[in-house]
């Protein structure tokens, strides 16, 4: 018999785990390559995996509804053909000895202090309820309980049981906005956050020892005992466990400033050009059924200067530098709450209306969580779009494994000295501008090349061509 494993795979470039939503093939089952047999369902995205060859699957380790690390086995498929493996009754029935202890519950093992302010998720090995009380649960009723590390750390600072909860997920799994939506409704009390601590007993011990004492009920539902509260809950506090696409984006933010120095320079561009072009395409573009936002023009311009500017579509990898061979824009959308950022791949290769309604594709499919693994992968460069909320300018973060990002403020009619091209003479006109910012690495990008390269955009963006 010739086994293969079958990972959980890596779905994404800030994804860290996946939660098996549905098995399509069942253990027995003949699957050719390539053929979708299980759905697997993250914050950002959710996709069918296909088999990695033809064979029969032998033996499923993770079941629906459980979350498990990236890279984690969840199957095994054999390419002979072999018989399917059953799980021993030791494997799910035998206790651990009486005289060994459990390494999460000894307190030395979980409150040595961390150097870095990241949050610590809870063992996933827990079981996201205890068992129904009068005997076993049945297999519905395990599955229905399964649940998230987030969907299980609100039911622990609620009070709440996750059997009590209705669910609408797979198979009446509780979903985060199932248990929100029960918390909402008053179907508990809220917790008593507010009520007064009583202060801790005397050390009886060295100091050093009150590293062990447990955190307030609101934080140990939070962190656990794993990590102690950076700042204090005071009276009339709210505390909120954060949310898996939150907490990846504040991991992601962190190690970018961490890591890249980051530098800004600014320039501001006249839209006259591009709203000109705009105006008279609009009827032809709308019998293509396209939309070409400001965003489409800014995207194609730096599609066609990025090849140029080869270190700015690069990144730093350890003492090398990586020249991309590709130019593929990442493209922020905001999900409200939350960010993604979907890449448009070979931007370079595609014409104005085809950005254009790539752009618009790619953010529907973002905020619906219709997105492919793929889509959210392999950006060289990166757009953010603040102005359209209003903002001014803004000082973007420079995405791991990229070397830039260019911020759009908001594109405003401004009052701004002119030349009259007749007379030579200087006017005061009315025209439609924008500030732009560039944020960059500057271990690979230098100052000068950042100045070239917004010159160059200002320029490609006030003279747009027509056959774009």
């Amino acid at each position: 018999m010739a086994r293969i494993e079958v990972p959980m795979p890596q779905m994404g470039e800030s994804i860290a785990e996946g939660t098996v939503s549905k098995w399509l093939k069942s253990v027995g089952d003949t699957v050719e390559r390539d053929e979708p047999i299980l759905e697997i369902s993250t914050d950002k995205v959710d996709a069918e995996i296909p088999s990695p060859q033809s064979g029969t699957l032998v033996e499923v380790r993770v079941q629906e509804g459980e979350t498990v690390e990236v890279g984690t086995v969840v199957a095994f498929i054999d390419t002979e053909g072999g018989a399917p493996t059953l799980a021993a009754p030791a494997e799910v029935a035998e206790p651990a000895p009486a005289t060994q202890p459990a390494v999460e519950e000894s307190p030395a093992a979980v409150v040595e202090p961390t150097p870095q302010p990241v949050v610590l998720e809870p063992s996933e090995e827990a079981p996201a309820s205890a068992p129904a009380e009068g005997g076993p649960q049945s297999a519905e009723d395990r599955l229905r309980t399964k649940s998230t590390p987030v969907v299980r750390r609100i039911a622990e600072e609620h009070g709440i049981t996750i059997g009590d909860v209705p669910g609408t997920g797979h198979a009446g799994r509780v979903t985060k906005q199932d248990i929100l939506g029960f918390i909402e409704g008053g179907a508990v009390a809220a917790p008593s956050a507010a009520a007064p601590t009583p202060p801790p007993p005397a050390p009886s011990m060295p100091v050093a020892a009150a590293d062990t004492a447990a955190p307030s009920d609101l934080w140990s539902a939070f962190y656990g005992e794993v990590q102690h509260p950076e700042f204090p809950v005071r009276d009339g506090d709210q505390v909120e466990p954060m949310d898996k696409i939150r907490r990846l984006t504040a991991e992601h933010m962190v190690m970018a400033k961490r890591v890249a120095p980051h530098v800004h320079s600014f320039i501001e561009v006249d839209f006259s050009r591009v709203d000109q072009i705009r105006a008279a395409n609009k009827p032809k573009w709308a019998e293509q059924g396209a939309r070409v936002s400001y965003t489409a023009f800014v995207a194609w311009a730096c599609s066609r200067l990025l090849r140029s500017y080869p270190n700015v579509n690069g990144t730093v990898s350890g003492n090398n530098i990586i020249h991309r061979g590709n130019v593929n824009i990442g493209m922020a959308v905001d999900l409200d709450p939350g960010l993604i950022v979907p890449v448009i791949h070979d931007t370079d290769d595609l014409s104005l209306v085809g950005i254009g309604k790539k752009i618009i594709d790619l953010a529907e499919r973002a905020r619906s969580r219709k997105l492919n693994p793929s889509d959210i992968q392999g950006a060289t460069f990166s757009i953010t779009n603040p102005g359209v909320l209003g903002t001014l300018v803004g000082l973007p973060v420079i995405p791991k494994g990229t070397s830039a990002i260019l911020g759009t403020g908001a594109i405003e009619k401004r009052t701004v000295v002119v030349e009259d091209p007749a007379t030579g003479t200087d006017a005061i006109a009315i025209r439609k501008r924008s500030l732009f910012s560039l944020g960059y690495d500057h271990r690979l990008v230098d100052g000068a090349d950042a100045a070239r390269f917004l010159a160059g955009l200002k320029a490609l963006l006030e003279d747009f061509p027509e056959d774009a």
